[in-house]
């Protein structure tokens, strides 16, 4: 009986290698989209970053990267009331990789534009014959930190880590959106891995939260070391009430962001508010900033 079960076992699985097919697929050259990065914060001038999107399967290297940027563009914004073109620049960040971004020219100082509380924007940029537009809104400062402190990290036996918590107030009413940003000493401003939430949860209320180290995505994450802070730094957290498409557009972001390599997640859409097919967001930051100092 062992032998024959043994047998009919082979057989099967030969049946089953009988029934595979073998599938082969040439990828799909897709043309390359517009991806943009723009923002606007309360008492900053717009920051635009325009580029163009590479195929799934192409090879990136600093200066294939840097060759993306869309040089050259028209870009305009508007308040309602003033329309400014907005000037290219360019940051060489290394010896093999520039980046251009564009923002208010100072040549045009009457019609130049920072953000402010409760106004909405209108971006324009043409390139060639093809036109995109976006609308971004920067809100009250409604949602705000009270207050921040640091605790040793729990359940770590390394003692120089600590945690940073706050205090936050919602006003009554759902709709409250933010994002946050931290600063460790000098390093620029990271968000958190998770950076958005909305106040569904927390209506109208006065709570305590922990808030995580942010992250830079273009780093290798230590587990070990996430969320963390040391005893001596100075940290800065930045945290910014935003509308709803900025809202939906990180959220699917940070989700699809995480999603990468795992063969269990559900394929995710990145809602952006660009048109034209383009890709990115334009975003609005009603921002607030929150200091304290780590002592060792």
């Amino acid at each position: 009986m062992m032998k024959l079960g043994r047998l009919l076992m082979g057989i099967g699985f030969l049946a089953l290698v009988a029934c595979e097919k073998q599938v082969d697929f040439a990828p799909e050259n897709v043309t390359p989209k517009l991806v943009v990065d723009g923002e606007i914060e309360n008492g900053r001038p717009p920051i635009i970053s325009i580029t163009r999107s590479l195929g799934y399967f192409s090879n990136v290297n600093p200066s294939i990267a840097s060759s993306q940027f869309v040089r050259n563009a028209i870009v305009r914004i508007s308040d309602g009331t003033r329309t400014h073109q907005l000037k290219e620049y360019a940051q060489q960040v290394s010896p093999t990789i520039t980046l251009y971004y564009y923002s208010n020219d100072p040549a045009n100082p009457t019609t130049a534009i920072l953000g402010a509380f409760g106004k909405q924007y209108q971006l324009e940029i043409i390139i060639g014959s093809e036109r995109y537009t976006a609308s971004a809104s920067i809100p009250l400062l409604t949602k705000t930190l009270d207050s921040i402190w640091w605790k040793k990290a729990p359940n770590n036996p390394d003692s120089s880590k600590v945690v940073v918590m706050s205090t936050v107030t919602d006003p009554p009413g759902l709709g409250n959106y933010i994002r946050y940003f931290t600063q460790r000493n000098r390093e620029p401003y990271f968000p958190g891995a998770n950076s958005v939430f909305d106040d569904q949860i927390v209506d109208g209320k006065t709570y305590e939260v922990q808030i995580d180290r942010g992250i830079d995505r273009n780093a290798d994450l230590r587990f070990e070391d996430y969320g963390f802070f040391n005893k001596g730094d100075t940290v800065t957290v930045k945290l910014c009430n935003i509308d709803k498409p900025t809202y939906d557009f990180w959220r699917t972001w940070e989700f699809s962001f995480q999603s990468i390599g795992n063969p269990f997640s559900a394929p995710t859409k990145v809602l952006g508010n660009i048109s034209n097919n383009a890709l990115g967001a334009f975003c609005g930051y009603a921002a607030q900033y929150k200091t304290g100092v780590i002592p060792k």
